[in-house]
């Protein structure tokens, strides 16, 4: 059915959308209770995926190897190379790893594909101007000299806390990944590469001619000649470390991964991580049947997608934050068959709390007891504040509609959760995503920074999601100073347009949504200057189709305000949220949003967004949570219904 935007959507067909969602949403749910979607980032990790089998000489799988490539060409950008999201911009690191990919998969260097991509990579400078972690694994497959890689000695493991370079004083994901490459770097393996692929065309000038490498955009000319000579004063002392000390560090750093290693979940839960670790397990000489390495590499295998004909390799997978996500929905579609899925979503999520494991946090935050959610299956060491506040939120919800929870059931998780995030509250009243106080601002000038994402400082979307958490549960201003200062934090960080940044979703659309929620819950009145002019900017940038769209340039470092995108299920969805948490629930422009989500509903139930609208490492590193658009259209829809056969156009809840 298509609707005219200037259509106004009776209840009875938004009733049927929502049915049709909801069936299909259930439909989803594993037999354990559990949902667990696709996430998908860009070439590189499947990329990555192809060379570290060939890294290590590994049996080629040849179906396997022919659907990644299948996967490859499809998501080749009209640029030739290969984009960080979808539609994106050309990439040079991401275009290097997959045209290198699929020449060790057997592509032919002249077919068309192959081709463009090159003359795409060498037009914007070629592989040596590839980040630093391209870098890194170019120079172990012996295509770049080490010299091309920063200096970052494994006797990092053996400094003191209070050094201005210590491992707490980074997140947790360059924590996880550095690691084990510490070893890699120290010990310099070299790819087994059987099929001895080289990508020397891909190169401009000869690399081991090269003496200046690319530093990132973020970093200031000050700090790069400050660290750039204490990279070349490292390049020259390090050969003369004493051996014993390097022995000590490897130890170290192989003990820290072996305390972290996660079962079959890998380090850190994360792809980079789990590969470097199984390589250090190589590198160290542990046999193809020691259990760390066999376990190690398991992990990585948990991690393939193979969907008819094509393959890929995810991230990481984001089990608890969609089961998360997918309860509120179904809470919030509020029948019996959606209450209970999202009983059974619960009941799956509460036993994952992590309460007996004092991870890295601890070390900011020591007399801290833990009581968080990982994001993943398994990742005891790394709990996250923001799954934390969802599922807790999630619980309290559930059992105020009395479905099937008891207090003796819920009370304790939550209040540990509680106790947890404030806990980790950071100095400024804000809160990071992993860690407390991680703003060493100064480290992201480093040469191993050029991402510009080595820390996990405080961000307005994860400090909405506390603050929501916190008034949800019933803490005032007046009750709680830790709600009163995540408030004056978040509301702190408002941009002058009136929006709010949205670090882990794209982007302010994301971010203005979390922070409208907080503040909606936290009893701030919808009239406050604060909330119209948010109020005022979604209203202003809703595209002509009816829905709202971001696009992943809105993290670009020259960013002057918002700038057009196509509409996304997804991010109509939060806008339509945040719109109705502000009281709006009656404004023209949430109707249109509603007939823009209704008109584009696939038959199955569900939206089609092939866009990423999640992020990793703005700038670096996007996310497609395919479950996106399946349970947040259907979340604002069911949001829409209820405010509207409702007496009151408030939202009673966190999200």
């Amino acid at each position: 059915m298509t609707l005219s935007l200037v259509d106004t959507l009776s209840l009875e067909a938004v009733e049927r959308r929502i049915r049709a969602a909801s069936a299909a949403l259930v439909s989803c749910q594993r037999p354990d209770g559990h949902w667990c979607f696709e996430l998908e980032a860009d070439a590189t990790i499947p990329a990555e995926y192809v060379l570290f089998r060939h890294f290590r000489g590994e049996i080629q799988d040849v179906d396997l190897e022919r659907k990644i490539g299948v996967y490859l060409r499809r998501i080749q950008g009209a640029h030739g190379g290969w984009p960080l999201f979808h539609d994106g911009a050309f990439d040079i690191s991401a275009s290097v790893k997959a045209y290198f990919a699929l020449k060790m998969i057997g592509d032919d260097p002249e077919a068309a594909h192959m081709r463009r991509a090159r003359e795409a990579v060498l037009a914007h400078g070629g592989a040596t101007a590839s980040n630093v972690f391209t870098r890194f694994l170019l120079a172990m497959y012996g295509a770049i000299p080490w010299r091309g890689t920063p200096a970052m000695p494994v006797e990092i493991m053996l400094l003191p806390p209070w050094f201005p370079f210590h491992l707490s004083k980074i997140s947790y994901w360059a924590r996880t990944v550095l690691v084990p490459l510490l070893v890699l770097q120290a010990l310099k393996p070299q790819a087994k590469n059987p099929r001895g692929v080289r990508i020397d065309e891909l190169f401009v000038a000869p690399p081991e001619t090269v003496r200046q490498w690319p530093k990132g955009a973020h970093q200031s000319w000050g700090w790069i000649q400050f660290f750039d000579a204490v990279d070349a004063l490292l390049k020259r002392a390090e050969p003369h470390f004493p051996s014993a000390t390097r022995k000590r560090a490897i130890d170290r750093a192989v003990a820290f991964v072996v305390e972290r290693l996660n079962g079959a979940d890998g380090l850190g839960a994360i792809f980079p991580a789990m590969v470097n670790s199984v390589l250090m397990f190589d590198a160290i000489g542990y046999p193809p049947d020691h259990p760390h390495l066999v376990v190690a590499r398991e992990s990585i295998e948990r991690l393939l997608v193979v969907n008819g004909d094509e393959a890929y390799c995810q991230p990481c997978v984001s089990p608890v934050w969609d089961t998360a996500l997918a309860a509120h929905t179904l809470l919030e579609v509020g029948d019996d068959t959606a209450e209970a899925s999202a009983r059974g979503g619960l009941d799956w999520l509460k036993p994952l709390q992590v309460l007996d494991v004092k991870g890295d946090w601890a070390e900011r935050r020591p007399g801290v007891r833990p009581g968080g959610w990982a994001f993943q299956y398994a990742n005891a060491y790394y709990p996250d504040l923001d799954d934390t506040a969802v599922v807790a939120m999630a619980l309290d919800r559930a059992a105020r509609r009395g479905s099937g929870l008891e207090p003796e059931q819920f009370e304790p998780a939550i209040a540990r959760a509680k106790e947890w995030i404030e806990g980790l509250q950071s100095r400024d009243g804000a809160w990071g995503a992993f860690d407390a106080d991680n703003t060493y601002d100064v480290l992201n000038n480093i040469p191993f920074a050029d991402h510009g994402a080595l820390l996990d400082p405080p961000t307005a979307d994860v400090t909405a999601r506390c603050v929501s958490m916190l008034a949800q549960l019933g803490e005032t201003r007046e009750t709680s100073a830790s709600l009163a200062r995540g408030l004056d934090a978040l509301i702190s960080r408002q941009e002058p347009d009136g929006s709010w940044y949205g670090r882990w979703g794209m982007n302010y659309v994301y971010g203005t949504w979390s922070a409208l929620c907080a503040l909606a819950v936290a009893g701030v009145d919808p009239n406050a200057p604060t909330v119209r002019r948010a109020v005022d900017w979604l209203v202003r940038i809703q595209n002509d189709d009816g829905g709202w769209g971001e696009g992943g340039d809105s993290y670009k470092l020259g960013y002057r305000g918002y700038e057009a995108s196509p509409s996304t299920a997804s991010q109509t969805a939060w806008a339509l949220l945040g719109l109705m948490a502000a009281g709006e629930a009656d404004h023209p422009s949430v109707a249109r949003g509603v007939a823009y989500l209704a008109a584009n509903q696939g038959e199955d139930g569900f939206w089609d967004e092939p866009f990423h609208t999640a992020t990793g490492f703005p700038r670096v590193f996007f996310l497609r949570y395919h479950g996106y658009s399946k349970f947040f259209p259907l979340w604002a829809l069911a949001r829409y219904r209820n405010l509207k056969r409702a007496n009151s156009r408030s939202v009673a809840f966190g999200m």
